[in-house]
C-alpha cells in the first residue's frame, strides 16, 4: 500500500508558529524532504525530532521526484517541507504534489504559517479576491512588464521580493501603480518586523536605504476600476492602530514614540494617528 506525502507548513521566522500536528507528522514519518536540510535542521533540533531529510530544492527535483515517488510507492510516508511557511510557492513542492496526484499517492496537507497570507491579513486590504504570485522578476525591463499585468487586477494581490531589489521594484512600480495603496511587510513574526502603508513611491522613501531580511508586498484593490492612477485613501483606522500595537507590545516603545513612529512610517500627520487609534479603542 502507497504511503503519504504530508505537506507541512513550518514557521517564516518565528519558532513558536509550529502546529501541535506539524511537529507529531515530522516526527513519525519516515523521511523529511527539506529545501534546505540546514535551516530545518535547526527545527527539527528545536523540538528533539531525529528524522532523517534529505535535500529538495529547485536544483535537483527533477532527479528526486522520482526518487521520492518511488519511497511513497513502496509504503514510506514523507513530510515536505520548505525553507519557511507553505510548500508550493516559489519552491519545488509542486512538482512532487502533482506528481504524487498523478500516481494515486495520499497528499495530506498539515497547514499552518504562510508569509502571503500573514501579510495579507495585516495590510486591512480587502481579501476576497487575492491573488498570491511568487517572487518578482529579477530584470528591469520583465519586472515592469510584469507589474503592468500586476496592476490590471482589480483585486488584492500579493508577492514575495528580495531586500536588495525592493527599492528598484518600487521605483518601477510607482509610475506603474500611481496611488495605488500598498503594503511593504519586512520580517514578518520575526523581532524586527515592520510594515510600511502608503503609494509605491511613499513606501520606497520610508524604507531604509539598504533593507534587510524577508520582504512581501501586498498590493490593494483598485479604488475605482480602471484608473490605477486615481486618488486612493490613506491607511485606514485598523491599519494605524494595528502598526501602533506593534510598536507598543513588539517594540517596547512609550506610547508617545509609538504615535510618533506609527506617524512616520505612514507618512500622515500625529493628531491624524492619534484620532484613528481613539475610533478604534472606542468602537
Amino acid at each position: 500500500m502507497p504511503g503519504t506525502l504530508f505537506v507541512v507548513a513550518t514557521p517564516i521566522g518565528n519558532l513558536e508558529d509550529i502546529t501541535l500536528r506539524a511537529l507529531r507528522v515530522l516526527g513519525e514519518v519516515d523521511l523529511i524532504a527539506a529545501e534546505d536540510t540546514r535551516r530545518t535542521a535547526r527545527l527539527l533540533s528545536a523540538h528533539a525530532i531525529s528524522t532523517r531529510t534529505v535535500s529538495f530544492h529547485q536544483h535537483n527535483a527533477h532527479a528526486r521526484v522520482p526518487q521520492l515517488l518511488a519511497r511513497l510507492r513502496g509504503g514510506e510516508s514523507v513530510a515536505l517541507v520548505t525553507d519557511a511557511g507553505t510548500p508550493g510557492i516559489s519552491d519545488p513542492g509542486v512538482e512532487l504534489v502533482s506528481a504524487c496526484v498523478e500516481s494515486s499517492v495520499k497528499v495530506d496537507p498539515v497547514p499552518g504559517v504562510s508569509a502571503p497570507l500573514a501579510a495579507a491579513v495585516a495590510s486591512g486590504f480587502p481579501l476576497n479576491p487575492l491573488t498570491i504570485y511568487g517572487f518578482a522578476p529579477i530584470r528591469a525591463k520583465d519586472r515592469k512588464r510584469w507589474l503592468q499585468d500586476v496592476g490590471k487586477l482589480p483585486h488584492t494581490s500579493t508577492f514575495f521580493e528580495a531586500p536588495h531589489r525592493v527599492k528598484a521594484m518600487l521605483g518601477d512600480a510607482g509610475p506603474i501603480l500611481g496611488n495605488r495603496q500598498i503594503m511593504v511587510a519586512r520580517e514578518v513574526t520575526k523581532v524586527h518586523q515592520e510594515f510600511l502603508y502608503g503609494s509605491a513611491s511613499a513606501v520606497e522613501q520610508q524604507l531604509s536605504a539598504a533593507p534587510k531580511g524577508e520582504i512581501t508586498v501586498v498590493i490593494g484593490p483598485l479604488t475605482d476600476v480602471g484608473t490605477p492612477t486615481s486618488v486612493s485613501p490613506g491607511p485606514t483606522d485598523d491599519q494605524v492602530a494595528q502598526l501602533f500595537g506593534h510598536l507598543t507590545e513588539i517594540r517596547a516603545l512609550s506610547r508617545r514614540e509609538a504615535l510618533t513612529a506609527t506617524a512616520k512610517q505612514l507618512g500622515i500627520p500625529s493628531r491624524s494617528a492619534y484620532a484613528a487609534i481613539e475610533r478604534v479603542k472606542n468602537r
